[in-house]
C-alpha cells in the first residue's frame, strides 16, 4: 500500500505541475487522502505498539491515563466552571441591580398614582428631587385629566396601551430604561430612567465592560489584572438574558442580552464588601490547597514512576536472564537490589540459574556415564552366547533381559574339547554396573578354567568306573578366586553343569542358585542345591549331582527375576506358575516356551519396568 501511495503521489504531482487532466488529479487527490489516512492509522498503531512493548512504557502510559488524564480533565472542568461562574455571577450582579433599581421606583409610583390630583404635581416634584440624585436622567410622567412631567422639559410620552402595573426594564426604540408603571382608574404614573453608559457603568462599579442589546455603546471598562492572581485573573466575557417590555405594549415581554466582560478579581471585589483585598485570604487559601494537591499529584507520579522502574527493572532483568540462559550462559546472574518480593524473585532466578548450571554438569556427566553404560551393555551383549551349540541328544536356548542397561545375571554354554557341553547360569547380588562387572569376572574365570581343562573326578556309571569333569571343584575354584578379588559383600548364586553327550548324563553343582525345574512325563522335579553362594566365604566345600537327560525331558534353569515379581496384591509369580507354564507348553519349541514364560511374568507384574534381571536357560532332550 505504501508503494501504491508513493506512485499515486508522484503521478498527482506530475498532473498538478503540468495542469493536465484536472479531473483525474482531483480523483487522485481523494484516493491519496484515503490511502494516506489508512497508512497514517497503521503507522500510529505500529508506533504505539512498539513504544508500549516494554513493560515500563506500558506502566507509564497506564499512570498517565489513570493519574494524569483525570487531573487534566478536572483542571479543564474547573477552568470551564470558573469561566462560566465568573461570567454568570457578573451578569447576575448587573441584572439584579437593574431589577433592584427598577423595584425602588415601584412604591413611589404606586403612591403617586393613588394621590389626589391637586397633590400630584408637588409629589412628582418632590419624588424627582429625591430620586434624581441617585438616578441620573429620572423622568416622571403622570397621565390624568392633567398631565404632569418631571422635569418640566421631559418629553416622556405615555404608552399607547397600559393594561396594568409593570416594573422592570423596558425598551423604547433603541434605548433601554428601567421603569415602573402604575395604572389606577384613569390615572397612569410612569417613572423611567434611561440606561445610558454612565448609568450602566454605575450599576456595579468596577465590574467590567457592560453592553445591553446589539450594537449598543459599551459602558465601563475591563479592570486591570490583579497582581496577586497573575494568570488566574483572566478576561471573561459572558451574557445573560434579561426581561424587557415594549414601551408601546408593556404587557408584551421580550428579552435582551446583557454582555459583561470582567475578571475574576472584579467579581471577587464585588462580592466581598471591601474589594479584592478582602478576598486575598480566600484566594491564597485556595491557591495553597491547589498547590498542595498538585504537589501530592507530582509526588504520586514520581512514586509511581519509581515503582514502575523497580517492577520493570526486575522484569527486564528476568527477560535478559532468560535470553542468556537460552544462549547457554548459565553463569549469568541478575543484579539484585532491595529486599522486596521482586528482589526475592530475582534471587530465586539466580538460584535457579545456579541449579541449572549444576544440572547441566550433572546431565553431561550422566550423558557420559550413559554412553559408557551403553558401551558396557554392548560389551556385555558380546559376552553372552550368540547361539547355542548344536548337539545330537540335547537342544539348548538361553535368554537374558536386563532390568537396566546392563545385567547382573549370567548364563553361558560352551562345547568342551571332548565334545561334551558345559552350561552355567548365575545371579550376582545387586544390579547395575557393579553386578555386571562381577558377572564379567565370573564368565572370565569360568572360560579360563574351561580353556585350561576342568579337573577330573572318578565316578561310577552303570556299574563301571569312569572319569568326568568335576563341577564341584570348578565351582570351588570360582569361589576362591571371587572371594580373593572382590569385596566380602559381593557374591553370586551359581549353577554349573557338564553334559556328557555319550551317556546323556548331566553332572551339576548348584551353589545357592534357585533349583532348576525338570519336567519329565508331566511331572515336575526340583534339582537340589549342593552348596552355598560363591564369593562370600574363602573356603567352601561343594557337592555335585548327576542327572540323566532322557528324551523329551525339559530342564529349565532361571533367576529370581522370573519367580519374584509381584502382582497388585503382593503375590509373587513363584515356581508353581513357572512349572504350570512349562507343563502347558512342554511340547512347544524351547524358544516359544521362553517367550511364553517372559510374557506371563510381564503380565503378572504391575511394575512400570522390570524389577530384576530375567534370565532363562532351557534344555530339552532329543530322541
Amino acid at each position: 500500500m505504501a508503494r501504491v501511495f508513493a506512485v499515486l503521489l508522484a503521478l498527482y504531482v506530475v498532473l498538478e505541475w503540468t495542469h493536465f487532466a484536472n479531473g483525474l488529479a482531483t480523483l487522485l487527490a481523494v484516493v491519496l487522502v484515503v490511502l494516506g489516512s489508512i497508512l497514517a492509522v497503521g503507522l500510529i498503531r505500529r508506533v504505539v505498539r512498539k513504544s508500549i512493548w516494554r513493560l515500563r512504557n506500558r506502566l507509564i502510559a497506564t499512570y498517565v491515563f489513570i493519574g494524569m488524564v483525570p487531573i487534566v480533565l478536572i483542571l479543564a472542568l474547573a477552568g470551564i466552571g470558573t469561566y462560566i461562574l465568573v461570567g454568570q455571577v457578573a451578569a447576575y450582579l448587573v441584572s439584579a441591580e437593574l431589577d433592584r433599581r427598577a423595584a425602588s421606583l415601584q412604591d413611589p409610583v404606586r403612591i403617586l398614582s393613588q394621590a389626589r390630583d391637586a397633590d400630584r404635581e408637588g409629589m412628582a416634584q418632590a419624588m424627582g428631587n429625591f430620586l434624581g440624585q441617585r438616578m441620573p436622567g429620572l423622568q416622571v410622567l403622570v397621565v390624568s385629566d392633567k398631565n404632569t412631567h418631571y422635569p418640566h422639559e421631559s418629553t416622556l410620552e405615555a404608552p399607547a396601551e397600559v393594561a396594568g402595573d409593570y416594573t422592570g426594564c423596558i425598551r423604547k426604540g433603541k434605548l433601554f430604561y428601567f421603569a415602573s408603571i402604575s395604572h389606577r382608574g384613569d390615572t397612569t404614573v410612569i417613572a423611567a430612567v434611561p440606561i445610558t453608559p454612565p448609568v450602566l457603568a454605575q450599576m456595579v462599579p468596577g465590574i467590567g465592560a457592560l453592553t445591553i442589546g446589539e450594537r449598543a455603546p459599551v459602558a465601563g471598562a475591563v479592570p486591570p489584572a490583579y497582581n496577586g492572581l497573575g494568570m488566574l485573573d483572566f478576561t471573561d466575557t459572558w451574557f445573560n438574558q434579561i426581561r424587557v417590555a415594549r414601551w408601546d405594549h408593556p404587557d408584551k415581554i421580550d428579552s435582551a442580552a446583557l454582555f459583561v466582560t470582567t475578571r475574576p478579581s472584579a467579581v471577587l471585589g464585588a462580592i466581598f464588601g471591601h474589594g479584592i483585598d478582602s478576598a486575598e485570604f480566600a484566594v491564597i487559601s485556595f491557591s495553597v490547597v491547589a498547590g498542595l494537591l498538585l504537589l501530592a499529584e507530582l509526588v504520586s507520579l514520581i512514586i509511581g514512576i519509581s515503582l514502575s522502574r523497580s517492577i520493570t527493572g526486575a522484569v527486564h532483568g528476568l527477560y535478559e536472564g532468560t535470553l542468556q540462559i537460552a544462549r547457554g550462559d548459565f553463569a549469568w546472574r541478575i543484579p539484585v537490589k532491595g529486599s522486596d518480593q521482586l528482589s526475592d524473585l530475582s534471587r530465586s532466578f539466580n538460584n535457579m540459574a545456579g541449579q541449572i548450571e549444576k544440572l547441566v554438569v550433572v546431565a553431561k556427566e550422566k550423558e557420559r556415564l550413559q554412553s559408557e553404560v551403553e558401551i558396557a551393555s554392548d560389551v556385555q551383549n558380546q559376552l553372552f552366547p550368540h547361539s547355542a551349540p548344536t548337539l545330537r541328544t540335547i537342544e539348548l536356548i538361553g535368554i537374558c533381559q536386563p532390568a537396566r542397561m546392563v545385567s547382573g545375571d549370567y548364563y553361558d554354554y560352551l562345547c568342551l574339547p571332548d565334545g561334551n557341553l558345559a552350561l552355567a547360569i548365575g545371579d550376582v547380588a545387586g544390579k547395575g554396573i557393579s553386578a555386571a562387572l562381577l558377572m564379567a569376572s565370573i564368565q572370565s574365570i569360568m572360560r579360563t578354567q574351561i580353556a585350561a581343562g576342568l579337573p577330573l573326578l572318578a565316578a561310577a556309571v552303570n556299574g563301571q568306573t569312569s572319569s568326568c569333569f568335576s563341577t564341584s571343584n570348578t565351582v570351588a575354584q570360582l569361589n576362591r578366586q571371587l572371594y580373593a578379588s572382590t569385596a566380602p559383600e559381593k557374591y553370586a548364586t551359581f549353577f554349573f553343569g557338564v553334559y556328557d553327550e555319550t551317556s546323556r548324563m548331566l553332572t551339576y553343582t548348584n551353589a545357592g542358585h534357585l533349583p532348576p525345574l525338570l519336567l519329565r512325563r508331566g511331572e515336575v522335579t526340583l534339582l537340589e542345591v549342593t552348596g552355598t553362594v560363591v564369593g562370600a566365604f574363602p573356603i567352601i566345600r561343594y557337592e555335585e549331582q548327576r542327572l540323566e537327560i532322557q528324551p523329551d525331558d525339559l530342564l529349565i534353569a532361571y533367576t529370581d527375576g522370573i519367580t519374584e515379581p509381584e502382582n497388585a496384591y503382593g503375590e509373587e509369580f513363584g515356581t508353581d506358575r513357572l512349572a504350570e507354564i512349562a507343563q502347558r507348553h512342554h511340547r512347544s519349541e524351547p524358544r516359544e516356551i521362553v517367550a511364553k514364560i517372559m510374557e506371563a511374568v510381564r503380565h503378572w507384574s504391575t511394575a512400570p519396568e522390570l524389577p530384576d534381571d530375567m534370565t532363562v536357560v532351557i534344555a530339552r532332550g532329543r530322541r
